[in-house]
């Protein structure tokens, strides 16, 4: 388990544009949000990168950079790069389950033919300029995410106060 204020576990994946992304290598204003999601057979998954996408302009407002990242392959993220309305999100693929399990993200194996045989749950990440983790929200289940107008005040609080970190004891 991953506590804030501790280092973030090193993190390179590839994104669907044919590039890679490192998360040591983000310089942010203020910080990184990385948002682990289930794949592309998950509704509320493509409802909740759909209502990112217009949110990009609220984040980067807040010096705010962002990815989302799935197991799913990569013929599979291009898939749901080109179907769903997410076209401004930088989107990982391959991410494996021994790299989420160092997240603390809670791994499900597939339960029909429409899910893949293990894929993570849901995990959203803020990360500070320095590479700690400042917030963690981890699901077991695709419901009961953090909305996205929530996440937006409290980092607007967290600028405003200059708020530390919490729950690291």
């Amino acid at each position: 388990m991953i506590k804030p204020r501790n280092k973030a576990p090193e993190l390179t994946i590839d994104l669907v544009n044919d590039t890679q992304w490192n998360l040591q290598e983000q310089n942010p204003e203020n910080f990184t949000l990385i948002l682990f999601y289930r794949g592309k057979h998950c509704p509320v998954c493509k409802k909740q990168l759909e209502e990112l996408q217009t949110k990009i302009p609220d984040f980067t407002k807040r010096g705010v950079n962002l990815i989302a990242i799935s197991a799913n392959t990569e013929e599979i993220a291009k898939e749901t790069y080109k179907e769903w309305a997410i076209e401004g999100i930088p989107v990982g693929y391959d991410f494996s389950i021994d790299e989420a399990r160092k997240w603390g993200l809670f791994i499900s194996e597939g339960i029909s033919d429409k899910e893949p045989k293990h894929f993570t749950e849901p995990g959203l990440f803020l990360i500070d300029k320095k590479g700690k983790i400042y917030w963690e929200s981890i699901q077991s289940m695709p419901f009961g995410r953090p909305e996205f107008k929530d996440v937006l005040n409290g980092i607007d609080y967290i600028l405003k106060e200059d708020y530390p970190a919490r729950g690291e004891a």
